[in-house]
């Protein structure tokens, strides 16, 4: 038996399915929106309502957009001679907190993952190398920045060698990883410590 009415068990219940959400969270962030204004979760209401709407692909990129190309393709401020391939577009936010990424995207859309059934064709793979012909020389460096994991390691490599192929003129670096500043060396795990060795620079 419920304790609480239905619309707010759906609430809980919905506001549950969310990533990080457990049923303690979800019945807290159901309870605030209760105590909120009724102006309040309206706006959080459309806000979700619009988004979903509102909200579709870059044609060129796959970022997210809300116009047929995504604000960074539009800006000419940008340096459309290098491209730096993510995963997801919420990989792009971080990227461009740094302000030291001066390129545009490209947003694969996830990562190879045979056991997942995720293959080549499931993602922007193909048009990322269209993307890169298409430009018949323009392009002249791919940084893959997909996660330093078992999948994104594997989908780095899967597209350096099709753009070796297609393009051997091409510039394709990989973002460094190893240890982060401020880190001690005794409580770094073995495969970030090998990774720091095995991109060690000359100073």
């Amino acid at each position: 038996m419920n304790t609480f009415a239905p619309p707010v068990q759906r609430l809980v219940t919905e506001l549950s399915k969310l990533p990080g959400v457990g049923n303690r969270t979800a019945h807290r962030l159901a309870f605030h929106i209760l105590r909120a204004s009724g102006d309040d979760a309206a706006a959080l209401a459309n806000a979700i309502l619009e988004v979903k709407q509102k909200i579709g692909l870059c044609e060129v990129c796959f970022n997210l957009a809300d116009e047929a190309r995504c604000r960074i393709c539009q800006d000419p401020r940008r340096d459309h001679s290098t491209i730096c391939v993510v995963e997801e577009p919420s990989d792009v936010i971080p990227l461009e907190r740094t302000h030291e990424f001066h390129g545009v995207y490209h947003v694969l859309g996830g990562a190879l993952s045979p056991i997942d059934g995720v293959d080549p064709e499931d993602l922007k793979i193909a048009e990322l190398l269209t993307r890169v012909e298409d430009a018949a020389g323009a392009v002249h460096e791919v940084i893959l920045a997909t996660n330093p994991t078992t999948t994104g390691e594997a989908t780095a490599l899967h597209i350096a060698g099709e753009l070796h192929q297609r393009s051997p003129q091409l510039v394709i670096t990989r973002l460094a990883s190893g240890l982060p500043v401020g880190a001690d060396l005794e409580y770094a795990d073995e495969v970030t410590l090998g990774k720091a060795l095995a991109h060690r620079q000359a100073v």
